[in-house]
């Protein structure tokens, strides 16, 4: 295998990490100008640790010797250092066998006072994916025996282990194919030091305001009002140098005069002064940094690169920042009562978490929330989100036992595919609701689709959506009842709920046997159910109590007219005393031109979330009943696809330049991964073809749709992110509009739809295992009768230039 010569500094291999104690630092390839730097962390090393180092007496290496080892040239040789601060903490090498390009063998350093913390097992999933992206499929370690802290990484990281025979040194040979249980461990690694990371951000001992303002209305003293407002029971320590208190509270003149470490910092300075400041919050012992302050990445490339520059700095300092341009985070849980913010409208305790990448969208929030009466446990405005991230609070939430719902405000994606699979892990237990700017964008539809997260089109429907699912559970099924005193609305009701997705149907003989004697004369008892203008309180429990009793109803959405009755306290008073009686199922309502009537909606915890129109109700109810089919569908799997050979193709692709892959090349790629490239007569129904596209951001894209005016007129084409599980393939090959064309419900008989989406799965293995193949087209793809496959006519594949493509550790 060639190797051509690699780009001079990888920078898609900075990464922020986080070690198993929860401290941040800073994951690099290791530069030039890093020689001194590493002459000093040598010289830290005790001599049991350069033994192990070495695997033998130690020698310490001349100065020149070791300034080398900072020359390297990122593709045959790589080092990546893990730094605490300007320092380097821990230090890991590999250098490609030239005999075995696809072998290396790896070294491992961690400082003594870094030793036991995560360093090794951190530095060990960033260079096997580092290497796996550079055709390396096996890293060689020779660990003295006695090693039992390099054993354990090892042995612990559920990467495939091969060790050689027990002696004085064991040989090790490290698989870095992505294996399910590596992934399985990375991941729990990964929550805990998250966790640990964040606790001193969201449930802090102690504040510091850098910025405090003794004048009112300014956002230096704003924070230092409501943390004391909010009730935070830790100690807060304003910082201004020409004031001796703010809002009560005594000031200092430095953070460095406070009488303690704060755990968390709140930074209200200009821009200018920002690096400063975090630095001396660094050397102090400060563990996570708020910095409020604007001027950075919304004023241009400089800008972005300070903010960028600032969370280097943080990270290597073992600190966690949120920001910049941001509003400060809440806790509202008795553990934390944090309010740090100069929010003036702060929320009330509740069950609902947020995340918000605008900060100026979050003083809105707050603000609309408290008015909707919809309690929060946390929010968090993440501002330019440089550091901590919406995926890393969703860890956090995620074990929260105060937030049952999650909604996030994104803007842009750090890692989407670290976002898909925290949010696929959370969804089945806690809903998850999002909104994203952006419509027509495929490829995050489809990441919060194959997630579970339940995408809403504006923030008020978001929050239409979360009153309802931070009170109600969600439905069983899709089946409506409509009970109301206006026919008006009522036909409305049903229009929006066929519109969701969601149908009205017939209540049952049994149901409506029981309204008859009970209800008016004149009152309609089919579906929606209507009670007529005269209808009472007592009305509407009787006919709830029996719409919500009939097992072909799984939600009732009640709509109360005011103005055409009396006493709407006593109507919501039934509402609540039915839904009580049947809290498996949702009860909504709306109150149309009722101010003031939704209060009434609400007895301590049970509360029935009321709309001002019933569309929104209907549309609310939408989301939730397809969120509830999607979490009661069993979860995918990446399946283990017989009749791949995986050598053969890797071999084919290194055979190749960047640039379109020859025909017959492109065939034999195919075929190793079980997919013939043949002629062959059209089948019995259209056309189709599956398209592969690198996207810069979610990284492979897989289009499929039916060829001619269905994706060219109609735009029927169904996306999905690699990889993909059987129940993604299943999903997206019948998502389609055109879909009964394929499966026999248009009168024909259908296609082979199980061999269709096995050739789907194999296409997403195939794009995940060699990152190289930077697009793909089959086209056209003959759909065949069942039992008789599919048939792929014409394929065309091309590489990226393989000098650039990455890894993400």
């Amino acid at each position: 295998m060639t190797t051509p010569p690699y780009p001079s500094y990888p920078e898609d291999l900075e990464r922020p990490g986080l070690v198993r104690t929860g401290r941040s630092t800073f994951v690099r390839p290791i530069r030039p100008e890093d020689a001194d730097r590493l002459v000093a962390f040598v010289g830290t090393l005790s001599r049991a640790t350069l033994a192990y180092r070495s695997l033998g007496p130690v020698v310490r290496a001349r100065d020149d010797v070791i300034r080398r080892g900072a020359h390297v040239d990122y593709l045959n040789e790589l080092a990546l250092v893990a730094l605490a601060g300007d320092e380097i903490a821990g230090l890991v090498r590999y250098v490609r066998d030239p005999e075995e390009p696809e072998h290396a063998e790896v070294t491992f350093t961690i400082r003594d006072d870094h030793q036991s913390e995560g360093f090794g097992r951190l530095l060990l999933e960033h260079i096997a994916a580092a290497a796996r992206a550079r055709g390396i499929r096996v890293l060689e370690a020779d660990v003295l025996a006695d090693n039992a802290r390099m054993i354990n990484v090892f042995l612990g990281s559920g990467y495939r282990i091969e060790a050689g025979p027990p002696g004085q040194i064991i040989h090790f040979e490290i698989a870095v194919d992505p294996q399910a249980q590596a992934v399985a461990r990375a991941e729990r690694r990964e929550q805990t030091a998250v966790r640990r990371s964040l606790k001193p951000l969201l449930e802090p001992r102690s504040v510091a305001v850098i910025g405090a303002n003794r004048d009112p209305l300014t956002i230096g003293h704003e924070i230092v009002a409501n943390l004391l407002r909010g009730g935070f029971a830790g100690s807060v320590f304003p910082v201004n140098p020409r004031a001796g208190q703010i809002a009560g509270a005594r000031a200092y003149a430095s953070v460095r005069d406070v009488p303690e470490p704060p755990d968390l910092a709140l930074v209200a300075v200009r821009a200018e002064a920002v690096p400063g400041v975090v630095r001396e919050c660094a050397e102090v012992g400060v563990k996570a940094v708020v910095v409020v302050s604007t001027g950075f990445g919304e004023t241009g490339a400089d800008g972005r690169a300070g903010e960028l520059e600032l969370a280097r700095f943080a990270r290597a300092s073992g600190m966690r920042l949120v920001g910049p341009n941001c509003m400060g985070v809440v806790n509202t849980t008795p553990a934390a009562r944090l309010a740090a913010t100069f929010s003036p409208a702060l929320p009330t305790p509740g069950r609902v978490a947020m995340s918000s990448q605008s900060g100026p969208l979050g003083l809105a929030v707050l603000d609309f929330a408290r008015r909707l009466r919809l309690g929060f446990s946390g929010f968090v405005s993440v501002g330019h989100a440089v550091d901590v991230s919406t995926d890393e609070l969703l860890q956090w939430w995620e074990e929260d036992p105060g937030t049952s719902v999650i909604l996030l405000h994104v803007e842009t994606f750090g890692d989407p595919r670290r976002f898909a699979r925290v949010a696929r892990r959370i969804a089945p237990r806690k809903p998850i609701v999002a909104v994203h700017p952006g419509h027509a964008d495929s490829a995050v539809s489809s990441l919060f689709a194959q997630s579970g997260v339940i995408r809403t089109r504006s923030l008020q429907e978001l929050f239409d959506v979360a009153l309802l699912l931070a009170h109600q559970p969600p439905p069983p099924g899709n089946r409506v009842a409509v009970i109301t005193n206006a026919g008006g609305p009522a036909a409305l009701t049903v229009g929006a709920c066929a519109a969701s997705g969601l149908c009205v149907p017939a209540l049952g003989e049994r149901t409506r046997q029981t309204l008859r004697p009970v209800l008016a004369s004149h009152a309609d008892v089919s579906n929606p159910i209507d009670l007529t203008p005269t209808a009472t309180a007592a009305h509407y429990r009787q006919a709830l109590d029996a719409a919500l009793a009939d097992d072909g109803i799984d939600a009732a959405v009640v709509l109360f007219m005011p103005p055409l009755a009396d006493k709407p306290d006593e109507v919501a008073s039934a509402i609540l005393d039915a839904a009580a009686a049947r809290p498996d199922k949702p009860v909504l309502a709306s109150f149309l031109g009722g101010a003031g009537v939704a209060d009434l909606l609400h007895r301590g915890d049970l509360v029935v979330p009321t709309y001002t129109f019933p569309e929104a109700a209907a549309t609310s109810l939408g989301h939730a009943a397809a969120y509830q089919a999607w979490r009661s569908t069993p979860a995918g799997v990446v399946p283990d696809l017989a009749g791949v050979d995986a050598e053969r193709a890797r071999s084919l692709i290194a055979s190749c330049a960047p640039g379109p892959v020859p025909a017959a090349v492109a065939a034999e790629l195919l075929a190793s991964y079980g997919i013939a490239v043949r002629g062959g007569e059209p089948g019995p129904g259209p056309d189709a073809f599956l398209t592969v596209r690198a996207d810069p951001v979610f990284g492979p894209v897989v289009a499929f749709g039916l060829t001619g005016d269905y994706a060219d007129l109609m735009a029927d084409v169904a996306h999905r992110v690699t990889p993909l599980s059987d129940r993604d393939a299943r999903e997206m090959v019948r998502s389609l509009r055109a879909a009964p064309l394929l499966d026999g419900r248009t009168g024909g008989p259908g296609v082979d739809l199980a061999a269709l989406e096995e050739t789907v799965l194999r296409i997403s293995a195939m794009v995940e295992d060699h990152p190289e193949i930077e697009a793909l087209e089959l086209r056209p793809v003959r759909l065949l009768p069942p039992g008789d496959g599919v048939a792929v006519a014409h394929a065309t594949i091309q590489l990226a230039d393989n000098t650039t493509a990455g890894g993400s550790p």
